[in-house]
């Protein structure tokens, strides 16, 4: 399986939940990154040249470094999938597009039985202005997703559903 990790508590809580279920699996834990001269082309920030964002050593030396804090992250999502039980190995990938179609493309890439990603909780205007990795991935996967909820929103969702049922017994 193919699990998505940012290190947001979405993508801790999925790393959890898929420990539980499905207890011993083999996980490859990808991490996705956009360079900073990807950001700043696909911005228009380099438009003009580099002007602001400066010099292409530098541009180089931010983009290294991003591309290290990417790989810790899944490092660290590794880690965590392992102390759950799980039999882990980080993976981290740059993109040029959004996030959703690099997940997707690994998942292809590596024969994922399924995908696992997190939710964030955007509220239900932010999803329609900014859309959503999870739904991204959902509406253009070829292969089953399973979709977690960040604690901040499944458990206010659990305490309503549990409150719902009390009042109907």
């Amino acid at each position: 399986m193919l699990l998505s990790y940012d290190g947001s508590a979405g993508a801790q809580e999925a790393v959890e939940r898929v420990a539980e279920l499905i207890p011993g699996s083999a996980v490859i834990v990808l991490t996705v990154w956009e360079p900073l001269s990807d950001t700043l082309w696909r911005t228009g920030s380099l438009g003009g040249g580099l002007g602001s964002a400066g010099t292409y050593a530098e541009l180089q030396q931010s983009d290294s470094a991003d591309r290290q804090a990417a790989r810790a992250i899944a490092a660290e999502g590794a880690d965590r999938a392992t102390a759950s039980g799980l039999v882990a190995r980080p993976r981290c990938v740059s993109r040029s597009g959004p996030i959703a179609e690099a997940i997707l493309t690994m998942a292809a890439e590596v024969d994922a039985k399924f995908i696992v990603v997190g939710t964030r909780g955007l509220g239900a205007m932010t999803s329609v202005l900014l859309g959503g990795v999870s739904h991204a991935v959902v509406k253009h996967a070829d292969r089953p997703v399973l979709v977690v909820p960040s604690p901040p929103v499944g458990d206010p969702r659990r305490d309503r559903l549990a409150r719902g049922t009390r009042a109907a017994a």
